[in-house]
């Protein structure tokens, strides 16, 4: 394994970047035919129609998503259409997060997805315990709430959705043998978890397997044990945030470190490790006011240099951990944002009807 890492490591770092080009021709000729190729691994067949697959991949574009008004108390509903209203358009994925024993998705994310003036995608976030360890679930600890969950999907939520079982657990890794919490411990949660819930009926769960995006813990000797396998991983997420350090798109789903200098950034790493896996943003955020609008531009023009990427969720909080993510903190960051939301690569293809 760690053979194996660091060749891959050497690899990658020899490859140029996504967003390098000598020319504006040769840009646009490039970037085509690198969406052909990306398409094509993604299974995506090529056609004038845009269209959605089976696992949830827009074959043109990416969705736009959002995790509206975090940490405000504020319940979903209210929450997503203060927060459309404010981006001027309606959201293709809503994210939610649910945790131990609650039921989802509730009434209310069931009416959201359901609504019949523009029908949304669920992304729901699921810690299911935090006093057991990923070892004791992965022994079945927790097969009876597992099983009350599938109960509740199955009679109530019959269309699909994305699922992405305890995102970000890097930080929660305990890598001292026998903590029940080693990233081995982790992959083999997800896998029981996923498999579970297939077993009991859930046939309609896209799976997420959601990294933080952040080189200090990309770089840790275990990373790669996290994965739980392809079997039971449909997409792959990162959750990275912008702040002093990160001045674009291109930094901001690349990120690099000099402590870290053999990391070449996670969308380059993904490129390698999960070619034929879309890729989501199922985080993302800029703090400090006085950035936003520029970074919120160079989204725009920069992330059809990413054609892996499928989906862009922002998570928008007043008081998310490090800051203030609220992409309208000052009118000029407002528009630029609306301007990224509005633009045609996030309305290219439409939600599935059932």
């Amino acid at each position: 394994m760690r053979l194996r890492k660091a060749t891959a490591l050497i690899l990658l770092a020899a490859l140029p970047a996504c967003s390098q080009a000598s020319g504006t021709a040769r840009k646009a000729q490039t970037d085509t035919h690198t969406e052909a190729r990306v398409n094509g691994l993604l299974g995506i067949t090529e056609s004038p129609a845009c269209a959605v697959t089976a696992k949830l991949i827009p074959s043109c574009g990416a969705w736009w998503g959002i995790a509206p008004e975090i940490f405000t108390g504020l319940p979903p509903d209210r929450a997503l259409a203060g927060a459309e209203e404010r981006m001027g358009r309606a959201a293709d994925i809503l994210h939610v997060y649910h945790r131990s024993n609650e039921l989802f998705p509730n009434d209310r994310e069931v009416a959201l997805a359901r609504d019949p003036s523009h029908r949304r995608l669920l992304l729901i976030n699921w810690k299911p315990s935090f006093d057991v360890t990923w070892a004791e679930i992965a022994k079945g600890a927790l097969d009876r709430r597992i099983d009350r969950l599938a109960d509740h999907i199955r009679q109530t939520f019959p269309e699909q959705f994305f699922l992405t079982v305890h995102h970000e657990p890097e930080d929660d890794v305990r890598a001292n043998p026998g903590s029940g919490m080693t990233a081995t411990d982790y992959a083999a949660m997800f896998r029981h978890v996923v498999q579970r819930l297939r077993e009991k009926g859930v046939k309609n769960a896209v799976t997420v397997m959601t990294y933080m995006g952040a080189p200090n813990w990309a770089s840790q000797p275990w990373f790669e044990q996290l994965y739980p396998g392809d079997d039971v991983v449909d997409w792959v997420a990162m959750d990275p945030y912008a702040d002093a350090r990160v001045r674009d798109f291109d930094g901001l789903v690349n990120k690099t470190r000099k402590d870290h200098a053999r990391w070449p950034g996670f969308y380059r790493w993904m490129q390698w490790r999960f070619p034929g896996k879309p890729i989501m943003v199922a985080e993302w955020g800029v703090f400090g006011d006085e950035r936003k609008a520029a970074f919120y531009d160079s989204v725009r023009r920069q992330v059809k240099r990413y054609p892996q990427i499928k989906a862009l969720v922002y998570f928008d909080s007043p008081r998310a951990p490090r800051g203030d993510t609220r992409f309208d903190t000052d009118p000029s960051a407002g528009r630029a944002f609306t301007a990224l939301a509005t633009d045609p690569h996030f309305s290219a293809t439409s939600v599935p009807r059932p």
